[in-house]
């Protein structure tokens, strides 16, 4: 037996009046804006919107007031060793920025695939999506990477130390240039942000893109520098390039007692095996103005000696993060 509450719970309308009504709330469901779906989803605060990270184009204009040229550059390789590996795929955006670290517009972009010597491994494949098949002939057209590379200022790779050997090899275009990291030389943890991963920055950023191809990491990394962030007073890449210019020195802890090694390692000191050239021993890499204290902690708590003079090695923008040969 049908109660009354049922029949309140029921839609008794005819057929063709339900049908109406289903229409009409769908052509006002359809009728929002995108920006007023987007805006409705955001006001429940129980959605985060992620927006497609879109490559910006060459400007047919380029204006004035910025007259440095920067490049993002972005690699992968057949593995992580740059004297035995090899580079499968480049990739350049080239942009205009000034001395306050202002980004002006994109001027040039280059993205080639190379045949290397052997097989691409099944990990990289994986990794980067680059197939045999895909490189199959290819060849990087270093002329068009020469005319981009050869009017920087300024070399930016998300992990420079892992880039700048890779193309130093590829090419000397690349070695007497400055280099910047955007990995170590910009405070993403005091901007807010919970890595430094490229995936980590562009969604947290509020965008998406699809990643591990050259170029388009590139842009992502390019829209990610613009960004202001975390109450920081400058934008990313205004803290990466004022950061950039400033020397740094490299200390080398050589002969220090094995039983302190933890105490090293606790401080940040990082182990070289002379393969590279370096010195084998600990070393760490301060600011200038830190150098006196670090070598102190050295004199006081390693050596125990108050002469002790370990090598160091003053590095600049120029010399950062480049191969030893």
């Amino acid at each position: 037996m049908t109660s009354q509450l049922d029949m309140f719970a029921r839609d008794v309308r005819p057929a063709a009046a339900r049908a109406e009504a289903s229409r009409a709330r769908r052509q006002t469901s359809t009728s929002f804006s995108e920006t007023e779906m987007l805006a409705a989803l955001k006001a429940t605060g129980r959605y985060r919107i992620l927006r497609k990270l879109e490559a910006r184009t060459v400007a047919s204009e380029v204006r004035p007031g910025f007259p440095l040229r920067g490049v993002i550059l972005d690699t992968e390789t057949t593995g992580l060793d740059a004297r035995k590996c090899e580079i499968i795929e480049i990739g350049l955006v080239s942009f205009t920025y000034n001395e306050e670290g202002e980004i002006g517009d994109v001027v040039a972009i280059y993205g080639g695939l190379q045949q290397p010597t052997i097989a691409i491994p099944p990990d990289i494949t994986r990794l980067t999506g680059i197939t045999d098949a895909m490189v199959a002939g290819q060849s990087i057209d270093i002329a068009a990477v020469q005319a981009i590379v050869g009017p920087a200022d300024l070399i930016i790779a998300h992990n420079a130390g892992f880039d700048r050997p890779f193309c130093e090899a590829f090419s000397d275009v690349f070695v007497r240039k400055a280099w910047a990291c955007s990995v170590s030389e910009i405070d993403w943890s005091g901007r807010g942000f919970e890595g430094t991963k490229l995936g980590y920055l562009i969604g947290q950023s509020g965008y998406f893109h699809d990643g591990h191809r050259a170029v388009d990491d590139c842009f992502a990394l390019l829209e990610v520098l613009e960004q202001s962030s975390g109450g920081a007073a400058l934008p990313p890449f205004a803290e990466l390039y004022k950061t950039s210019q400033r020397s740094r020195v490299r200390i080398f802890a050589e002969n220090a007692p094995f039983d302190l090694k933890d105490v090293l390692k606790a401080r940040g000191y990082r182990w070289s095996d002379g393969s590279d050239g370096r010195p084998k021993s600990w070393w760490i890499e301060v600011a200038e103005e830190e150098l006196e204290a670090e070598l102190g902690f050295l004199r006081k708590e390693i050596y125990r000696w108050d002469e002790a003079d370990p090598p160091t090695q003053r590095l600049t923008a120029f010399d950062r993060y480049r191969a030893r040969r």
